[in-house]
């Protein structure tokens, strides 16, 4: 039997594992009750699981932040860009529920191309969810939230290269009925409902159900279209989730259904270069601030004349089974299937003209099964397993341009070039001028002659007369991985203070990646006019007279004749055929730690861990018409990993602190580069880190609760074109601060959350937006203004309860400054030279109820 029908014959052995225990518990004694929450922040050592084992934080020879899901509720968490803001060496830039990034330690997992693996792992209850486009899930109903720091393939697998993010859901507990309630309304007519139901069914058996709306109107005026449900960066989101837990005696299993729909208005890709515009008048209509008003609108009839915004659905089921065998040996099999669809409409060139409409219609579904025996004795703790995993994606770029008007951007001439008096450079004209084909003429043989070409009047006015309103194309990239892990770890007590650690995992990939490429309605007549400037002259002069032909753009004129030209990609041969190339692939991670307790309230640990990102069959559509497909396996991107730490509890266990060191050394460090107008991924050769994370948490008295973070990240290029380079979404300092005060007052208490967070100055792409490294673009970008300043944002809650906590009253406001700030630059508009940027969150204030009832 091979390795792969053993995992697939474990993996489904859930009815069976079910039937065997039942029997069991007969005579077994009655296993405890769900395993309890992890306590709140202060309250002592949170308890994890990051070792696949139950621990306190303490004893994890590892850098780790786990918070409870108390504590997400007291600070206003509901997501993971809020989340990552108190979780040291952790960033989570969130541009649109589809489009997250998430970094650990300056490593950045955001791609949405099918092909392309993970660097950071973000897993629900076990179960990977670490593709970009399908891993962004609200946070509710949650028992706590864990994030490991550093290589953690040995523990989390694929995805795990720098390190791993655990959602533990709150699960159906048979011995106590709970009842949940909160909801909030806020400005930007916000509001939130979050609803929680658990309720025993028998003595062994639960059920729970959970559910959030959320809603709020965007915060970056709509200057084009009047009512604020209209605005940009808005939230539109319900989610909900239903579990069952069976509990006969010394087994335990868990069925959870998850379930999230997001559709929010468009995201906010602004240009600061040029004024926000009526496209038909050509009259200012706002400013060109990085956080005011946009004037964005999609080309009509894109996507059978969607609207700009998200419709995204993300779904999944999963079972869990533990057995308990006896006093030593217990059996752990995870079963998942997740799917997710997602179509994001966005106008990419940030301007109200319609010079680039683009969307991303991404699709995955995917099939994880693990298996893991464990072993636990005084001396010893090891478990043994294996993983399969499925995954088919696909991700379709189709895009549409406004020729006229792109000519005019490469021209450099969106303001009409003179053609309106005293027009400033940065007010773009109406689209009525840039669509005037005398004035396209005049544009042609200026482009033309800036290469060094002579272009006649009579084929610049053809060529001028061709130029589409429209144009359209499309590529669609796919891939299909079929992996199997093997995987073992093992702790040992060699005195009563004094243990050594080790974990070795080793992963097999089979992978497929294709792509297809078309131009949907005619050859670019734009496209083909620059691509003929760089021939010889003979072929150039012809193929700029078939341009001017009536019907260049049709399939009046064959590809033999004028190649089927697209402007921001070119098409496989016969304008969309479809190739397919496999890999096979398959290495080592490994992971060794050593632990040292002085007492038992102080750990100090230091690791040494081999990460591992598996090779990349990339793939790119040809760099000319009906052209070859690019291949390209990217080697596996490595790290090694030396970290070192003090975690202690101090003050009678008041006081909780942990502080870690670290040095990463990277091999084939892989990273996205814009070519032309598409954007490729590549190996960047060598890079390094090194850092140090804080955290503690204090409580002087019950009334009191305090904590604070801190963390230095030093990630550098270290040699290429991007040496010295900072790493993208990455600030070298980042702290935040925080503490809830509680006071009785009357029949009841009051209480006070105050929370800053601070992060220094943080760069957008690998590329640091420094010119020298654009002059391959279309368009070079020759301002370097893509990125963000350090900057700290305040939040505060106030609330009020009686002595029985069954309800709370509370009033919230999040940037109480109302500092402005950018959470995005670049982005698809790079590849016209228009780069746009995206504004960050405003003042938000409300208030909110909440009520409780039952147990947990």
């Amino acid at each position: 039997m091979t390795i792969r029908s053993t995992i697939l014959t474990l993996g489904c052995c859930l009815p069976a594992l079910a039937l065997a225990a039942a029997a069991h518990a007969q005579t077994a004694p009655e296993a405890p009750s769900a395993a309890p929450a992890a306590p709140e922040a202060g309250e002592g050592d949170i308890v994890v699981t990051a070792q696949f084992t139950r621990q306190g934080a303490l004893e994890v020879p590892m850098a780790l932040t786990a918070y409870s899901g108390r504590f997400l509720d007291d600070y206003g968490i509901t997501d993971f860009e809020k989340l990552s803001r108190y979780v040291p060496g952790f960033v989570v830039q969130n541009q649109s529920p589809n489009n997250p990034g998430f970094v650990i330690r300056g490593i950045t997992s955001d791609s949405g191309q099918a092909f392309v693996e993970p660097r950071v792992s973000v897993n629900q209850d076990g179960v990977s969810i670490s593709k970009a486009r399908g891993s962004y899930v609200e946070l509710f109903d949650i028992d706590r939230v864990e994030v490991a720091k550093g290589p953690q393939s040995t523990l989390y697998g694929r995805g795990a290269l720098i390190g791993a993010v655990n959602i533990v859901e709150a699960k159906a507990d048979p011995h106590a009925f709970y009842g949940y309630f909160y909801g909030s309304y806020g400005n930007f007519n916000a509001y939130r409902v979050d609803m929680t139901a658990n309720a025993p069914i028998t003595d062994t058996l639960a059920i729970r159900l959970a559910g959030r709306i959320k809603k709020r109107d965007g915060y970056v005026k709509n200057l084009l279209v009047a009512g604020s449900d209209q605005d940009f960066d808005s939230v539109d989101t319900q989610a909900g989730r239903a579990s069952l837990r069976w509990q006969p005696g010394a087994l335990t299993v868990d069925l959870i259904g998850n379930y999230q729909e997001d559709h929010p208005n468009g995201t906010s890709f602004k240009s600061i270069a040029y004024n926000p515009t009526d496209p038909v008048t050509g009259a200012v209509i706002g400013d060109r601030g990085r956080n005011s008003g946009a004037a964005l609108a999609p080309q009509p009839g894109f996507e059978h004349g969607a609207p700009l915004g998200l419709d995204r659905t993300v779904w999944g089921v999963t079972g869990i089974a533990n057995y308990e065998i006896d006093d030593h040996w217990s059996i752990n099999a995870l079963g998942s299937y997740r799917r997710f669809k997602a179509l994001e409409i966005f106008d990419a060139d940030g301007i109200s003209l319609p010079a680039l409409t683009a969307a991303e219609d991404a699709r995955g579904n995917q099939t994880m099964e693990t298996l893991r025996l464990s072993y636990k004795s005084d001396r010893l703790r090891a478990f043994i397993g294996g993983t399969y995993f499925h995954e088919d994606g696909s991700q379709r770029t189709p895009a549409s341009f406004d020729e006229r008007v792109a000519l005019a951007r490469v021209a450099g001439v969106l303001n009409g070039g003179g053609l309106i008096p005293g027009r400033a450079a940065d007010d773009p004209a109406p689209l009525s001028v840039l669509a005037n084909p005398g004035f396209d003429t005049l544009l042609l043989q200026g482009v033309a002659a800036a290469r060094g070409v002579a272009l006649n009047g009579a084929t610049a006015a053809g060529i001028a007369a061709n130029l589409k309103a429209n144009h359209l194309e499309s590529s669609t990239n796919f891939a299909r991985t079929n992996s199997v892990d093997v995987f073992a770890d093992a702790t040992f007590h060699v005195t009563d203070r004094f243990e050594l650690g080790g974990g070795v995992r080793y992963t097999h990939d089979d992978k497929s990646s294709g792509i297809t490429a078309a131009v949907l309605n005619g050859r670019s007549i734009l496209g083909g006019f620059i691509g003929a400037l760089g021939l010889p002259s003979a072929q150039r002069d012809a193929l700029l007279g078939a341009l001017a032909l009536p019907g260049a753009v049709l399939n009046t004129l064959p590809a033999s004749v004028v190649p089927y030209f697209g402007l921001g990609l070119q098409p496989t041969t016969g304008n969309g055929t479809r190739f397919d190339q496999d890999l096979s692939d398959g290495g080592l991670t490994w992971r060794a730690t050593a632990r040292y307790a002085p007492s038992a309230d102080a750990s100090i640990y230091a690791t040494y861990a081999r990460g591992r990102h598996p090779k990349v069959l990339s793939v790119g559509a040809p760099s000319v018409p009906y052209g070859a497909v690019s291949f390209q396996v990217l080697p596996a991107e490595t790290v090694d990993s030396y970290e070192a730490g003090v975690k202690t509890a101090l003050a009678d266990r008041k006081l909780f602190a942990d502080g870690s060191v670290y040095y990463y050394q990277y091999s084939n460090f892989q990273t996205t580069q814009q070519v032309n107008t598409q954007f490729v991924t590549i190996n960047a050769g060598k890079a390094e880190s090194y850092g140090f994370e804080g955290q503690l948490r204090y409580v002087p008295f019950e009334a009191l609760s305090l904590f604070a973070t801190y963390a230095y990240n030093h990630g550098r290029f270290t040699e290429g074109a991007r040496k010295g380079n900072q790493f993208r979404l990455s600030p070298d300092h980042a702290a935040s601060a925080g503490f809830t005060f509680k006071q009785p007052v009357g029949p009841g208490k009051i209480d006070l959350t105050p929370s800053v967070t601070w992060q220094s100055k943080t760069f957008f792409d690998d590329d640091n937006d420094k010119p020298s490294l654009q002059t391959q673009n279309l368009i070079p970008d020759l301002v370097q203004d893509e990125f963000q300043n350090s900057y700290a944002l305040v939040d505060a809650r106030l609330g009020f309860e009686p002595a029985n906590g069954v309800w709370r009253i509370e009033g919230f406001v999040t940037n109480l400054l109302n500092k402005k700030y950018i959470k995005d630059a670049g982005n698809t508009g790079d590849a016209l030279g228009l780069p746009t940027f995206i504004a960050g969150e405003p003042r938000f204030y409300g208030i909110s109820l909440t009520v409780r009832s039952g147990g947990k």
